[in-house]
């Protein structure tokens, strides 16, 4: 399946800052959300950013991952309060078990496709599966014949519920990358014990990955997806309105306007990363992604917009990945970083949380030497806006 990650190297290598200047297109965007026009100033304006390490954060995953006999790696790393001052911490494939001493993890350590770490006020975390405690499986375990689940950007639906939705993948063969995506789904899981209640199916016509995030506003739910048309990684963007969240009855925007029709959807923004981020700010929108039009980019951009079905400006860099290749900070040519993404619930003013993945093309080596290699990275990402 899918490689493991390094994760927190050289803390000290990455406490690094970046200033990026975000370019505006000399003009107020206006473009239709289905329920007004909207133009806004922020796509005028200069936005200057630093970055650094959280090293609250940072240190509080690796100190867990190390002792707390549960989570001790994983990828997609989404966000969501889910009530009494907790914040969800949302997984894909995930380790368990313990860390060895030494840093490395056992061979035998246990491994799911999604999990979740709860972190409550007090900043202490737990971690959430299915199965038992002596035989814990998914939240959202494989299907009988194998096909297994990815999880997308959560979000609530109604009477207090989760929804997630999901990606399902098939092996195709015995080797390692032969795998693909097969379905879109969609996950309810259980407001308080964040246990699975229900799956039903998403619109999976088209090959479109649905659920790479999430955005509520105004009584709609954005639901955002990848594809690769012409090889450039894309995203497309639905909406559900109403109480229902992504359990709605989905529109796709057709680059005009909403349409009930699936194929009519259209690239709203090239060389975004399989998980990314679109939340409000100031007047406008901020989509924060990994850079995706170079391989195994250590580029972290934003973008802005007036509405958020696009048109975004040009990406400007916020933050160099210090991980990746051999001459990054674990000095490991099989090393990369993807998908960083926003946390906006966790924003404070300018201040926005990022989180972003670190994999290794070694699988079966370096995630079980090196444990620190499959944990998320937290950094601040502190804006300034100017004319």
């Amino acid at each position: 399946m899918r490689n493991r990650t390094k994760t927190l190297a050289a803390l000290a290598a990455t406490a690094m800052a970046v200033t990026a200047l975000i370019s505006s297109p000399g003009a107020a965007v206006a473009s239709s959300r289905g329920h007004g026009s909207h133009q806004c100033d922020l796509v005028n304006r200069t936005v200057t950013a630093r970055a650094s390490v959280n090293t609250a954060l940072t240190t509080q995953f690796a100190q867990y991952g190390n002792t707390g006999g549960g989570w001790t790696g994983g990828d997609s790393t989404y966000s969501l309060p889910v009530g009494g001052g907790k914040t969800g911490w949302f997984f894909s494939d995930t380790f368990l078990g313990k860390v060895n001493a030494d840093g490395s993890r056992p061979q035998d350590s246990a491994f799911v496709n999604n999990s979740i770490v709860v972190q409550d006020h007090r900043g202490r975390l737990r971690t959430v599966t299915g199965g038992t405690a002596h035989n814990p499986a998914a939240i959202v375990p494989p299907e009988s014949d194998g096909r297994w689940y990815w999880i997308g950007d959560p979000t609530y639906g109604r009477h207090g519920t989760v929804q997630v939705p999901l990606l399902q993948f098939a092996r195709t063969g015995s080797g390692q990358w032969d795998f693909a995506w097969s379905a879109n789904r969609l996950a309810t899981l259980d407001g308080r014990t964040l246990q699975l209640t229900s799956i039903v199916d998403l619109p999976s016509a088209t090959g479109v990955n649905w659920g790479s995030w999430t955005l509520e506003d105004g009584g709609t739910t954005y639901i955002y997806g990848v594809a690769d048309p012409g090889g450039v990684r894309s995203t497309y963007v639905a909406r559900a309105q109403g109480r229902d969240g992504i359990a709605g009855t989905w529109q796709f925007w057709n680059g005009t306007g909403w349409s009930r029709t699936e194929s009519a959807a259209v690239p709203v923004a090239g060389n975004v990363s399989n998980e990314f981020s679109v939340a409000r700010y100031r007047d406008g929108y901020l989509l924060v992604t990994q850079d995706t039009s170079e391989f195994f980019s250590t580029r972290i951009v934003a973008r802005t917009s007036c509405s958020p079905t696009g048109p975004f400006t040009a990406p400007v860099e916020l933050y160099r990945t210090p991980e990746t290749g051999a001459f990054g900070s674990y000095g490991d040519a099989d090393v990369y970083t993807y998908n960083a993404h926003e946390h906006p619930d966790l924003r404070h003013g300018d201040r926005l949380l990022v989180t972003y993945n670190v994999n290794t093309f070694d699988n079966v080596g370096d995630v079980y030497d090196d444990a620190t290699i499959y944990r998320p990275r937290f950094i601040d990402v502190q804006l300034t806006v100017r004319r």
